[in-house]
């Protein structure tokens, strides 16, 4: 019974935390399925940097005598962040993540099955039978770890916006960012209680306005994109594009492309528009409440946009990159669809 008391208080807070990143998420683009194996590879993180540490301490112990606390707080932070880290930066280059808010949820997932692997460590290690310990377990660290990996995958998202390049040192700063916050709090500069409190309030808070930021700058997505969208897709259908700026960039390029490639780049072009507003649509759907119907031609439409994809070939791709607008955010509507239907 003493048993399940400490597992309770330890996880309770960390995995409502979850709940509520779930539930307050109006558009449900992380499925349930996809947040269980989120966690289940957060407990697959904690039992490597079990490995690691216990590892890595023995024998920094035997070459420093470095203590237990001081390997806590400037080592354990860089190997234990940098794992937690790695299966959103794997989500967010597979475009898996489309939006901050996606990302806040992914981080506490990975954060909570991390805590769930070391408190149980800390379960049977620690023979103290004092809840107090695992108050500050539950509401300070295994928080912090939910924390700290959800603000990393909120700026990982909104850094992966900007460019459809994503680039390995982009996450640098944001990972040496929580790993700052990681170790500021292993630190203990307060009262155990203090920084318990200060862990269950600063991070969690932190975490919800950007939640609640990357909320509303994805409503004003989803308005101002669906109505370029639609706007140059009209062009396109009634024959109109030549009468747009749109029409002279396209018209620039028939010196550096065939008269049959500039046709598949026009076909591509209206085929990706296509797309992305049944994307937007899905999304606004979402938001309100209501079920998707599958769509047979969608899957259709997909292999037809990858024949075209490589007719065009990587030069007409990057040709056509000022016409859609592109960045991961918007690359990652053509995968929202893709999985739906």
């Amino acid at each position: 019974m003493i048993i399940a008391i400490k597992i309770g208080i330890g996880l309770f807070p960390v995995f409502l935390l979850l709940l509520a990143f779930i539930f307050f998420d109006s558009y449900k683009l992380v499925k349930p399925k996809s947040v269980i194996k989120t966690i289940l590879m957060g407990g697959l993180a904690g039992l490597i940097c079990y490995g690691i540490n216990t590892f890595l301490h023995t024998r920094l112990n035997l070459w420093q005598s470095l203590e237990l606390k001081d390997y806590s707080r400037y080592v354990a932070p860089f190997i234990e962040e940098f794992t937690k880290a790695f299966w959103i930066i794997l989500l967010i280059r597979s475009k898996k993540v489309g939006f901050m808010v996606d990302g806040a949820i992914y981080g506490f997932a990975v954060g909570a099955g991390f805590a769930f692997i070391e408190n149980l460590y800390f379960l049977y290690t620690i023979q103290n039978p004092n809840l107090f310990i695992w108050i500050i377990r539950g509401f300070g660290t295994a928080v912090m770890h939910g924390g700290t990996t959800s603000l990393f995958a909120i700026l990982a998202a909104k850094s992966s916006e900007r460019g459809l390049t994503l680039k390995r040192t982009r996450f640098i700063p944001i990972y040496l960012l929580v790993v700052a916050l990681h170790s500021f709090f292993n630190h203990f500069f307060f009262k155990p209680l203090i920084m318990t409190l200060a862990q269950l309030l600063i991070l969690p808070a932190l975490n919800a306005i950007v939640f609640a930021r990357s909320k509303k700058a994805l409503e004003n997505w989803l308005e101002t994109g669906m109505d370029t969208d639609v706007s140059l897709l009209e062009y396109i259908i009634q024959g109109q594009i030549s009468k747009t700026n749109i029409g002279k960039y396209l018209k620039s390029l028939k010196d550096r492309f065939p008269g049959e490639i500039m046709g598949d780049m026009l076909c591509y072009l209206r085929i990706y528009l296509e797309l992305a507003i049944r994307a937007k649509g899905i999304l606004m759907m979402q938001g309100a409440g209501f079920k998707i119907p599958a769509d047979p031609e969608v899957r259709e439409r997909f292999t037809e946009l990858e024949f075209l994809e490589k007719s065009i070939g990587k030069t007409g791709r990057l040709a056509l990159l000022p016409l859609l607008h592109t960045s991961h955010r918007d690359l990652w509507q053509i995968y929202l669809i893709d999985k739906i239907q």
